[in-house]
């Protein structure tokens, strides 16, 4: 499927006003687009910086309408939209992604079973909407329980070991259906970012390599310092899942890679992500901007990485490292003193803990050269990287 060409100087809507829909704004808005952000927060950080703001529910009808009304074409941020909504503004104007592979991605149990049909391994896993089924999946323990919809972040999982501390945890998430896991040995995650245009063209951002805390990324690292062939491994496996949905748009394809150098596929993101924040300062084209290219049908070019890169993830607990519950924004002039740093904040009006406030990308010549000045930059906001 081809799609005509949507210039700028039009309208782009995004559905979603978190930071990834403001960094979406800002390439848009740079890019000569004028923007539409329908979220229902009144201080969404993109609906703060677009031209529009509808401040309705995901699918309030008025505000898909207004929606639709304003913008030429249409792309989510975060992969919990409704599909339904998906669906509704598809019949009206292009949107990418579109609803099917939202909704995969939506559910934990759909999306293993996209891997499995693409021939993409993944850790062994049971679903869990009975009892019976329940008690079935205690072979696989140790292993971690997840919710099979709307986790993120770490939330809706539990690490479990015995039957008993298994059926706790289904318990605490109110007996909702459900996915278990087999707990595996990992050597390191990493994250591969690409973008699939309408008429077949993907492209792809080099692998990453990730270190999560409590369930939330921390650091991001590239080059990831894999075997070229783990990378290529990544490469297709992610492709074909792209290829398997006739997805259009960003995709990002979490992997653990397994103490014998075997990579797995984690989850999928039907978006641009966080691990892939660096490319606004380390790449020629960042994943935004591959995110409009997609959605308008401008060429997808591939993504030149000029900087190796560290990305530090800023979370509310930095606004309270004092130990006491007084809000104090970190000295940013300490960090920025250093060579190759870039901060970037979200506009979020009340930190929290856990909540992802902003993120620091640190450039340098060298993979070496980037991690020293990272880890000193941790250093100064009391942050631990190693």
């Amino acid at each position: 499927m081809t799609r005509r060409v949507i210039e700028p100087g039009a309208t782009l809507g995004v559905m979603g006003g978190g930071q990834l829909g403001r960094m979406f704004v800002h390439a848009a808005q740079a890019m000569g687009y004028f923007t539409a952000v329908l979220d229902p927060d009144p201080a969404s950080p993109a609906g703060r910086v677009a031209h529009w703001h509808i401040q309705t529910d995901y699918l309030d009808e008025q505000g898909l309408a207004q929606l639709m009304q304003r913008s030429a074409a249409i792309t989510t941020e975060f992969e919990n939209v409704p599909a339904a909504a998906l669906v509704t503004l598809a019949a009206h104007r292009p949107v990418a992604p579109g609803a099917h592979p939202v909704a995969i991605c939506q559910d934990r149990a759909a999306e293993k079973a996209q891997f499995e049909r693409c021939g993409v391994a993944c850790a062994p896993y049971s679903v869990i909407e009975t009892v019976e089924q329940l008690v079935g999946a205690a072979s696989l323990l140790p292993g971690i329980l997840k919710t099979a919809r709307l986790g993120y972040d770490g939330k809706g999982q539990f690490a479990v070991a015995t039957p008993d501390e298994l059926a706790r945890a289904w318990d605490e998430l109110k007996r909702s259906r459900c996915v278990l896991e087999r707990r595996l040995s990992l050597a390191a995650e990493a994250s591969l970012i690409l973008a699939r245009s309408a008429n077949g063209d993907i492209v792809h951002f080099p692998l990453q390599r990730n270190v999560h805390r409590g369930g939330i990324l921390a650091v991001t690292e590239v080059p990831a310092r894999v075997d070229p062939a783990l990378e290529q491994h990544a490469i297709d496996a992610s492709s074909a899942l792209a290829e398997s949905m006739d997805y259009v748009g960003v995709l990002c394809v979490e992997f653990f890679v397994l103490d014998d150098d075997s990579l797995v596929a984690n989850e999928m993101a039907p978006r641009p992500h966080n691990s892939g924040h660096y490319t606004i300062d380390a790449c020629d084209i960042s994943q935004f901007e591959l995110q409009i290219r997609a959605l308008t049908g401008l060429p997808l070019v591939k993504p030149r990485l000029h900087s190796s890169a560290v990305m530090l993830n800023l979370l509310g607990e930095r606004w309270f490292a004092s130990g006491d519950d007084v809000e104090q924004p970190p000295r940013w002039s300490d960090v920025l003193a250093l060579d190759g740093v870039h901060l970037h904040l979200y506009a979020k009006l009340q930190p929290r803990m856990g909540r992802k406030m902003g993120h620091l990308t640190i450039t340098a010549a060298s993979a070496d050269a980037a991690r020293a000045v990272a880890r000193e930059a941790a250093s100064r906001l009391s942050i631990d990287f190693d």
